[in-house]
């Protein structure tokens, strides 16, 4: 038996959390490797100003006025293309061991969405996943789509690192200068904006830790989840 230790890293550089986050990778391959039990980790951030490019990404899709946002800009490993991170966003990182979870990557990518999907449904908003594109989206047959929660993730040895990025009180003018996951034709939101106020982060990083467990430790499914706040 093993649970889930969630690690709150408050605000943070993302190079200082790249390298927990790395540290923790390298742990829980070795000790996958040795067969040792180990606790599964979930550190939690939020990040300063900062854009990230996954390793396929498109330069081209960061915009001139990234530059000029006083936001760094960062190549790292992740799948996905570019995204913006900063304070108000809730930034999860699970270093999952998928083999204990006994679940593939397509799965642990649809569970995180299930619980993305869960957030909203808390907040009484409706969500729903696209078709073609990773995360959680509003309105997704409609010309006013728009994402609240982006995933990009690695996986190797079946140890999973990067994880999710959801928009609570986001400053959302930085995605203005990018073309958020490579998407040119399709909008971004927050809890903040589509709730007209702001939303306490400790109160959304609690129900995502109730989730989390819920989800990968008790294999709850979306019926028997709380109401709406």
């Amino acid at each position: 038996m093993f649970d889930i230790q969630f690690i709150d890293l408050g605000l943070m550089d993302y190079e200082t959390a790249e390298k927990i986050q790395n540290e923790a990778f390298e742990e829980a391959i070795q000790n996958s490797l040795n067969q040792n039990e180990n606790t599964l980790k979930a550190f939690i951030v939020e990040h300063h100003p900062v854009y990230t490019l996954g390793k396929n990404g498109n330069m081209n899709h960061v915009l001139p006025l990234a530059k000029q946002s006083g936001a760094q800009i960062y190549k790292i490993g992740r799948g996905g293309d570019i995204t913006y991170h900063g304070p108000g966003q809730i930034v999860i990182y699970p270093i999952f061991d998928l083999k204990k979870l006994n679940i593939g990557l397509a799965k642990y990518v649809s569970t995180l969405e299930k619980i993305g999907i869960e957030i909203c449904k808390k907040y009484g908003i409706n969500a729903d996943i696209s078709p073609k594109e990773n995360g959680v989206w509003l309105d997704i047959d409609k010309p006013t789509v728009r994402k609240i929660m982006a995933i990009g993730i690695k996986a190797s040895r079946f140890i999973t690192m990067h994880g999710l990025a959801f928009n609570v009180n986001t400053e959302l003018r930085y995605f203005n200068y990018i073309v958020p996951c490579g998407i040119p034709d399709k909008g971004v939101t927050s809890l903040e904006k589509e709730l007209g106020r702001n939303i306490p982060m400790e109160e959304v990083k609690f129900a995502f830790q109730e989730l989390f467990t819920a989800y990968f430790l008790n294999n709850e499914d979306e019926q028997n989840i709380q109401k709406p706040l």
